[in-house]
């Protein structure tokens, strides 16, 4: 609050008048201070919430960059998986060993073992 300074040095010599014009100019200069004090909370409050908003915008953001990198993480797990999957049912298909052998001969002729 700015200090306000009398016209003289002393209150009680004043006149009536002068007095009036003393305590009116004091109020003024109380509702300017107050007025000034409101618009610089004011203007602090807006601040507040203009930081705290970018503030939630730059989380909203990185959590939305998290949200992708895991979905294409997921993604390529999936793919992951599935190319294990087919590997093992390529896997499967095919016989291995003494199978692939016997898979792989040629037919012979019928062979009766029992007779009638």
């Amino acid at each position: 609050m700015s200090n306000f300074t009398f016209a003289c040095a002393s209150v009680n010599g004043l006149t009536l008048a002068q007095k009036r014009e003393t305590v009116t100019a004091l109020r003024a200069s109380i509702k300017a201070e107050i007025a000034a004090r409101k618009i610089a909370k004011r203007s602090e409050k807006d601040a507040k919430i203009a930081a705290r908003a970018v503030r939630v915008a730059a989380r909203e953001l990185k959590m939305a960059d998290k949200i992708a990198k895991a979905e294409a993480r997921l993604i390529a797990l999936q793919a992951k998986n599935e190319a294990r999957l087919q590997k093992l049912a390529d896997l499967k298909a095919k016989p291995v060993g003494i199978k692939a052998v016997k898979a792989n001969r040629k037919p012979s002729k019928v062979v009766i073992t029992e007779m009638a």
